[in-house]
């Protein structure tokens, strides 16, 4: 029906393209499919980039995102300049992580993340407020802008959920007690961010409104209705999924609600990855759980190393090379992680000091969270260069630590985790 909607509506602009006094169809046909071309192609060298990058870190007992992300930036523009990612990369990237954060969902119970809901508003709120404070006293102290240290601090504020789910996920950690926090955490840090990334550009436009603290009220009600949606679904039999004729397993529909959820996020102003987790969270109560993590593994797979990709071939790592540029980016990246850790340590203390450190350094990603924001500094003229790129460089490091800082405490956050269940059971059978 969508394709014959679609058809309907390009006939007659190609037909009346066609028949225009000095029309070339021949040669519009043409250019239309040298341009599809070049954007299959495109495409494919980021694909085929972001898979032998993770091909060799994990060979070499790396995390695989890693060897995803570095696999854009050595194809991309600031490497060996092979693709530069144009709108179709984009949206790709887009629906990759779209498609990413609702497998998390479905691999995440509502009953778990109430249990966990106080650690991670906590380490939420915390994990805002220091690094944003902490970005914005340094950039004062260098640059004395207020206004431009206020995106500085911006930047190290939010947490890029996408990377540090796809982490925890490829070290099957998703359903320990530190994982459900950080998941939690990041849900709540992304909220607040959009309200607050509202709220700094509205400043710099000189146009502060209301509905920026609309969206994060929606945003709440969203998430709380999703609940509550969830809990409804429970128990759902899988027959609901493959009523319709169309469907013949429980993919289809659901891959429809990912997109329905996603885009009433967007609509209220949300990312729509909020929504797609949510919609995964629904899903996850069904009868069909079981069924669609393992039809959306494929999906995730193929879709999903595109946001890698893109984020990477986004990174210039060049502008390490100025030696002024590469000392602010660090000092900036180390409060970024420091900050997050201390959140993480003081917001889930109570699951353990290895426990309340992993979740800690789940934080720490920052992502494509960091360069929208940067973005926004530069397309306000708010920032400089040189604060732009220092900004680039800090989400960048802040992006390629965590994988690693995950990879020694997630181990430790196990053994710790395992050693209080086996005294608890001692003591109860004591």
């Amino acid at each position: 029906m969508l394709a014959l909607v679609a058809a309907l509506a390009v006939v007659p602009s190609a037909l009346a393209s066609a028949l225009a006094p000095g029309g070339s169809p021949v040669v519009a046909l043409a250019s239309s499919a040298g341009e599809v071309t070049q954007v299959l192609a495109g495409l494919f060298v980021l694909l085929l980039g972001a898979k032998l990058g993770e091909e060799v870190m994990r060979r070499l007992g790396q995390p695989g995102v890693i060897g995803e992300l570095l696999g854009g930036f050595v194809v991309g523009p600031f490497c060996l300049g092979l693709v530069t990612p144009g709108e179709a990369a984009q949206v790709m990237a887009e629906l990759g992580v779209v498609v990413l954060l609702f497998t998390v969902g479905l691999e995440v119970r509502i009953d778990d993340l109430f249990r966990v809901g106080r650690a991670a508003i906590l380490t939420a709120v915390i994990g805002m407020l220091l690094p944003l404070a902490g970005g914005y006293l340094l950039t004062m102290l260098l640059f004395d802008d207020s206004l431009a240290s206020l995106f500085v601090g911006l930047a190290l504020a939010a947490t890029s959920i996408g990377i540090t789910s796809k982490v925890l996920r490829d070290m099957g950690v998703l359903d320990r007690t530190f994982a459900k926090i950080v998941i939690g955490a990041a849900l709540v840090d992304d909220i607040l961010a959009l309200v607050l990334i509202g709220l700094a550009t509205g400043l710099a436009e000189g146009d502060v409104s209301a509905n920026t603290l609309l969206v994060g009220v929606a945003g709440i009600g969203l998430v709380l209705l999703g609940f509550a949606a969830a809990r409804r679904a429970r128990g759902l039999p899988r027959t609901v999924f493959t009523w319709p004729l169309f469907a013949d397993t429980p993919l289809v529909p659901a891959f429809l609600l990912m997109l329905a959820v996603g885009l009433l996020a967007a609509a209220i102003g949300l990312a729509a990855i909020i929504g797609a987790f949510v919609a995964g969270l629904i899903v996850a109560e069904t009868e069909a759980a079981e069924e669609l993590e393992r039809d959306f593994k494929p999906l995730a797979s193929v879709f999903t190393p595109f946001f890698f990709a893109v984020t990477g071939a986004q990174l210039d790592l060049g502008l390490l090379l100025d030696p002024k540029v590469a000392m602010f980016a660090v000092v900036l990246a180390v409060i970024g992680v420091v900050t997050k850790v201390i959140g993480g340590v003081i917001g889930a203390r109570s699951i353990g000091r290895w426990g309340s450190a992993t979740v800690g350094f789940g934080m720490v990603p920052r992502g494509e969270v960091g360069i929208v924001v940067a973005n926004l500094a530069v397309a306000t003229g708010v920032v400089g260069p040189t604060p732009f790129a220092v900004m680039l460089v800090a989400v960048v490091l802040t992006t390629v630590a965590a994988p690693y800082l995950l990879a020694w405490s997630v181990p430790k956050a196990e053994r710790e985790q395992a050693t209080a269940g086996a005294a608890g059971q001692t003591a109860a059978t004591g």
